[in-house]
């Protein structure tokens, strides 16, 4: 390869070593900053989508999909968030970020065979992100040519061979890894699952680990269950939502009409951030056609606590505490009979909220005596209490932790098993909870697999295989061969940039099922193929007439989806199909019939049925309508743990206060964002525009350092082990945020992550809480 393809290309403002900050287009202007102070959605939601549709030229088929996106029976389930699905029937259940994503899928743009014999991989490595997948929909199966440095076409059966035959050779299974991200439906990720156990490996790293790994180990642990117990209809019956980590507005919009409708309940809700989010005031939902017209918003919050970066587990000790204080004196401020009948573990988690000193929870937390105990006042005082949270708890150090003291508070008021009560955990991305319990899962269980074998006839790998940090590090040292992708953008969604684009580059093999060309086709191994795949939106015609799709919402609702549109080119595969090809071509010897499942996607959910736990009657549930939740017993108050109890956790309070001179730095989306694809350098709901390469500042940690709105600041992380990484150059902006807090925008910020700052509790990467110093940039 050249020079300039071996080291990742600086463009722009805010640069360093170890990365490619260039994730969105050019700006378009000078960079600005106003906080932002109006409803979310609402007509700057609708003027965002109008703009978006007419820079896509999406007018027609934007609003076709819209009103075919998340509709029971003949609709395709939105690829964007995994909020459930409107149990009222609602003809608009859709949001701003999620139009986006499906315009951004069906754009009219394509990348062949014509644009790779144009473009060397040297030259498409000096691009931005935005401007590799601005070109548009890959259309054919490419691989790369070493010689020439170009991506080249390859037909679908000699890819096949191609990676069937890397697959083969190996001397290990475990020399190769199957990555999925949350995109990949429920028939493609049994499929998935299968062709990697066959060949007789566990390595199934996937987006999980990066996200809500903490909250299943956490749920587990407490509760025998990885997953949340509440579905819709407990938020529209709850008393008092705690929301927790959550930017609803960006990475969960629908939440937005769930809010609004508990406030005008008299829910009171709490919401839980270091920033202020504009999710957490008020919104005018789009659908609401009076509130529109009128402008009239709603209230979507009764108390923000603006808690310290990873202080959260000390502000829930905190509420946890004042129940059980005011218990001394109001036995009714606890249910005692719920905690005696189903519980294990109370009183040595009584004795240690005791012996936790308020002065240390204030400490930890970052909140005052006085709000914690407003805070505690709404929970004692509501019947039925949900908490619910997403990344701003899991990807720290102790998230496995907090989610159990989430669980303590739960237990001691009795908010389990019951209407309106329990933990609601917030996955940010389509199915990625669908590919967890459709076998995705580098940890299998002993009985899944024991099923798998009976039903399927193979003999699956009883090890605990690679998940994504283990992944990279294996790589590294040679220990993978072979990378297979099944969608995301592995490359720049991992932590540690610069590790992981090494690692890549050390695959003999990396295979990438894509709709769209990003930076992980880029930084590639000594051989690399692109293999294009359908979108949800898209028609998937088989031997078997068009098939449908399941997936599986955050609140554990399975529901079909059914693609609308012309496929993008008559020569892309469904997932199911490209795995399957795979598949055959790794496994000659085979006796799964893999052929024959592609034909009919029922089939595939028939043996489904007999494999998986809860899917019992799949092909009939599933096309009830609004299909069916899987079974749940913690919900029903059987719990699956050691004790056969729900278990309180006793853990110490963590210590999370950053050292003198250094702040806890997090990282997080952008408004206009999804993921690692970057619409647009603004951020709406942050008062940002033209603009990415910045850090959140609080003023008075700006004040300390000498630092002015704007100055360029270089960040520099600490790791574990004692290495630093730094940015140069990003702009500073003042923000309400707690003194020692900091904030950025990932994925350029997962530069700051080495790969040794991973929890050890859960192995996710410390996303949200990096330890780092910020100065006024040395050239300034």
């Amino acid at each position: 390869m050249s020079t300039s393809h071996d080291e990742p290309k600086r463009l722009g403002r805010g640069t360093g070593e170890e990365t490619e900050p260039r994730v969105g287009p050019r700006p378009q202007g000078e960079p600005f900053f106003h906080p932002y102070h109006h409803p979310a959605a609402g007509w700057g939601a609708a003027k965002s989508v109008s703009k978006f549709l007419l820079r896509e030229h999406a007018l027609v088929d934007g609003p076709r999909a819209i009103m075919k996106m998340n509709h029971e029976g003949n609709g395709f389930d939105c690829p964007g968030c995994a909020w459930p699905d409107d149990t009222k029937g609602l003809r608009l259940d859709l949001c701003e970020n999620g139009v986006k994503h499906v315009t951004w899928e069906m754009t009219h743009k394509r990348v062949g065979r014509d644009f790779f014999a144009a473009h060397s991989v040297a030259e498409l490595s000096e691009w931005s992100d935005f401007a590799l997948e601005d070109q548009g929909r890959l259309t054919e199966p490419m691989v790369y040519d070493a010689g020439s440095d170009h991506y080249v076409p390859i037909s679908w059966r000699d890819a096949f061979e191609l990676a069937g035959r890397a697959l083969r050779e190996l001397d290990d299974p475990n020399q190769a890894s199957f990555y999925t991200s949350g995109r990949l439906g429920n028939e493609a990720t049994f499929l998935y699952q299968l062709l990697a156990r066959e060949l007789g490996t566990n390595n199934l790293p996937d987006c999980s680990n990066m996200c809500h790994e903490a909250s299943g180990r956490a749920l587990t642990a407490s509760l025998g269950t990885g997953k949340g117990t509440v579905d819709l209809k407990d938020w529209e019956a709850t008393d008092a939502l705690f929301i927790i980590g959550v930017n609803a507005a960006s990475n969960a919009p629908r939440m937005l009409t769930a809010l609004a409708e508990a406030y005008r309940r008299g829910t009171r809700i709490v919401h839980v951030n270091p920033l202020i989010e504009a999710a957490s005031r008020r919104t005018i939902i789009p659908h609401d056609f009076v509130d529109m017209a009128a402008f009239h918003a709603t209230r979507t919050g009764t108390l923000n606590l603006q808690v310290r970066i990873g202080g959260d587990m000390a502000l829930m000790r905190g509420i946890a505490k004042a129940v059980l204080d005011q218990s001394t004196s109001d036995p009714k401020a606890l249910d005692q009979e719920f905690i005696d009948r189903h519980t294990t573990g109370f009183e040595e988690y009584r004795a240690v909220c005791e012996a936790t000193p308020w002065e240390e929870i204030e400490r930890q937390s970052g909140i005052g005596r006085a709000d914690i105990l407003h805070a505690a006042r709404i929970y004692r005082e509501a019947d039925r209490s949900i908490v619910s949270w997403c990344l701003g708890v899991s990807q720290h150090e102790h998230g496995v932790d907090t989610v159990r003291e989430i669980v303590n508070l739960l237990l001691l008021r009795g908010n389990l098993g019951r209407e309106g009560a329990g933990p609601s955990p917030v996955r940010g991305h389509s199915n990625v909870q669908g590919n967890r319990t459709c076998g995705i899962d580098h940890r299998p269980e002993p009985a899944f697999l024991d099923r798998l074998a009976g039903v399927c006839g193979i003999t699956p790998p009883r090890e605990h295989g690679l998940d994504t940090v283990g992944t990279i590090e294996a790589m590294l040292r040679g220990g993978i061969k072979v990378f297979v992708g099944m969608g995301g953008n592995f490359a720049l969604a991992a932590p540690d940039t610069r590790a992981t684009y090494e690692a890549l580059r050390s695959c003999d093999l990396t295979v990438q099922v894509s709709t769209k060309l990003n930076r992980s086709h880029l930084v590639h191994g000594r051989r690399a193929l692109i293999l294009p795949c359908l979108g949800r939106t898209e028609k998937d015609h088989q031997r078997g007439g068009v098939q449908s799709t399941s997936v599986e919402d955050s609140m554990s609702m399975v529901h079909l989806s059914v693609g609308m549109k012309k496929p993008a080119s008559p020569h892309l595969l469904s997932e199911p199909a490209v795995i399957a090809g795979v598949a055959r071509a790794a496994l000659p010897d085979s006796t799964t019939p893999w052929s024959w499942y592609v034909e009919d996607y029922d089939r595939i959910r028939d043996t489904m049925a007999q494999v998986l736990d809860g899917f019992e009657d799949f092909n009939r549930r599933v096309r009830l309508p609004l299909g069916f939740r899987i079974r749940q017993p913690a919900r029903e108050l059987v719990f699956r743990t050691g004790s056969g109890l729900a278990e309180f956790s006793s853990a110490p309070l963590p210590d999370v206060v950053p050292p003198p001179g250094t702040l806890a730095l997090g990282t997080m989306r952008s408004h206009d964002q999804w993921n690692t694809t970057i619409y647009s350098d603004n951020d709406r709901y942050r008062g940002v525009r033209n603009l990415r390469t910045l850090v959140f500042m609080n003023p008075s940690d700006m004040r300390e350092r000498s630092i002015e709105e704007f100055d360029p600041v270089d960040i520099t992380s600490t790791a574990k082990d004692g290495t630093t990484r730094t940015l140069n150059g990003y702009l500073a902006i003042p923000y309400d945020l707690p003194r020692g807090c900091a904030a950025g925008y990932m994925p350029e910020m997962n530069v700051l992550i080495a790969l040794c700052d991973y929890s050890e509790q859960s192995d996710q990467p410390l996303m949200k809480h990096i330890r780092a110093t910020i100065s006024r940039a040395a050239t300034f």
